[in-house]
């Protein structure tokens, strides 16, 4: 759902610009709290998997593809505030190295495709699991649930957007429900990702997944024929099944073969946004990128003439490149929260 530049006119995509700026000001404040010396990595990591992933259109209908958003998995795994950081890290890799989503689109694409899907996701993520058994199914249960919900209602912020400042004359009321339907059937292809994902990690290290924390249970003893609760200090077997290393090294690789190779297969269909938008006739007014001429451009390599290569290498690019990135921005972000809490003692 990248929005190019010239679906949205100047003065809302600015205004979405100050909104896309400080949600990522909050965010920034929020992921302090959020982040610590074992998921700082895993949050840089989360971001490479997302560009990964987003790589792999899947087809959804008859001449229509969709891909991960990403909102609810980066915000159930590393938590809402870094989630948003998440997603506006991927988003600008895309937009700046492969000219995918405009740049002046780029406060439009991060507030529709970063903060909605994580508020939308995470509100109701936190709700599922306080009402469901707690339990690694329920999480997986509610990621699903959450994610699904999520890409619908991006769909329905476009609209908004387009009904704001879209620069062609189309009815709103077409746009919603051409925009909401596909993007409900793509959320059945990002709640399967998500739950799976999600699923995958709490196997091995629940105490690594935001949105699992306080999923086991406290020890019960038996004590005078009642049940209570163990002392924080009772022994119990809390040893995680995997070292964070391994999962980090697992992901990363699972991320390479995914964009190098995997993505070759992925289906070469409009997204649904392209699609909607080619139907209904708002994309009349489509900009040229300004990244148009980057060597890496439309996820290929400049001078590299085999096409399988081609994109292998430049989806292998750009997991460094946004595993450099989101690594980089979430380390800093911890060291600024240990030396906020140094200064404080």
């Amino acid at each position: 759902m990248h929005v190019p530049d010239g679906f949205i006119n100047a003065p809302v995509s600015a205004a979405a610009g100050v909104v896309a700026a400080g949600a990522v000001a909050v965010g920034l404040r929020g992921a302090r709290r959020e982040l610590d010396e074992r998921t700082a990595p895993l949050a840089g990591l989360v971001a490479a998997f997302i560009f990964a992933v987003q790589m792999l259109n899947f087809p959804v209908a008859a001449g229509t593809s969709g891909h991960l958003l990403g909102g609810a998995l980066a915000a159930i795994l590393v938590g809402p505030y870094t989630g948003v950081l998440v997603i506006a890290v991927v988003l600008l890799m895309q937009g700046v190295l492969f000219a995918d989503g405009g740049l002046t689109a780029l406060g439009v694409n991060i507030t529709v495709m970063g903060v909605v899907t994580v508020l939308v996701s995470y509100a109701l993520f936190r709700g599922l699991v306080k009402v469901l058994p707690r339990g690694r199914r329920s999480v997986t249960a509610a990621a699903f649930v959450a994610a699904l919900v999520s890409v619908p209602a991006s769909a329905a912020a476009f609209t908004l957007v387009y009904a704001v400042g879209g620069t062609t004359d189309v009815p709103t009321g077409k746009v919603l429900t051409a925009m909401v339907g596909v993007h409900t059937l793509i959320g059945l292809g990002e709640a399967a990702i998500t739950m799976l994902t999600v699923g995958a990690v709490v196997a091995v290290r629940p105490d690594l997944v935001f949105g699992a924390r306080g999923l086991r249970a406290p020890l019960k003893l038996r004590v005078n024929g009642e049940l209570v609760d163990a002392a924080p200090d009772e022994p119990a077997d809390t040893t995680p099944a995997g070292s964070p290393k391994k999962l980090w090294i697992g992901g990363l690789v699972t991320a390479l073969l995914l964009a190098g190779f995997v993505s070759f297969y992925a289906s070469a269909s409009p997204d649904g946004l392209e699609k909607v938008a080619a139907d209904q006739g708002f994309d009349k007014n489509v900009e040229e990128h300004a990244a148009a001429d980057s060597p890496l451009a439309d996820y290929a390599v400049a001078g590299v003439d085999a096409v399988r290569l081609s994109g292998g290498l430049a989806g292998t690019i750009g997991v460094g490149v946004t595993l450099a990135a989101g690594t980089g921005v979430f380390w800093a972000v911890r060291r600024r929260r240990g030396a906020g809490t140094g200064a404080q003692v």
